[in-house]
């Protein structure tokens, strides 16, 4: 499933450099992860780095966007095509 940040965000700017499918960027008022490239860093890393850098853990499972590891790298896969 994509990844979800809360609104409790305080936008410290830590998790949009870190996210490598560049799915991360500052919305109307806090950051906001595009469920369309969040791959939960699955074909990069072992776990979703936004979520490691978070300094409040304000960055959740998205329940609105359930994805299972499959489709999570399909999605990969199709970011990256040559």
């Amino acid at each position: 499933m994509a990844l979800l940040i809360e609104d409790d965000c305080i936008n410290c700017d830590m998790c949009e450099p870190e996210c490598p499918n560049e799915a991360i960027s500052l919305g109307q008022e806090i950051y906001e992860i595009d469920t369309e490239r969040c791959t939960e860093c699955l074909g990069h890393y072992d776990e979703p780095t936004c979520v490691k850098v978070c300094p409040i853990d304000c960055i959740i499972p998205d329940p609105n966007h359930q994805e299972n590891e499959e489709s999570l790298l399909r999605k990969f896969t199709l970011l990256y095509q040559a």
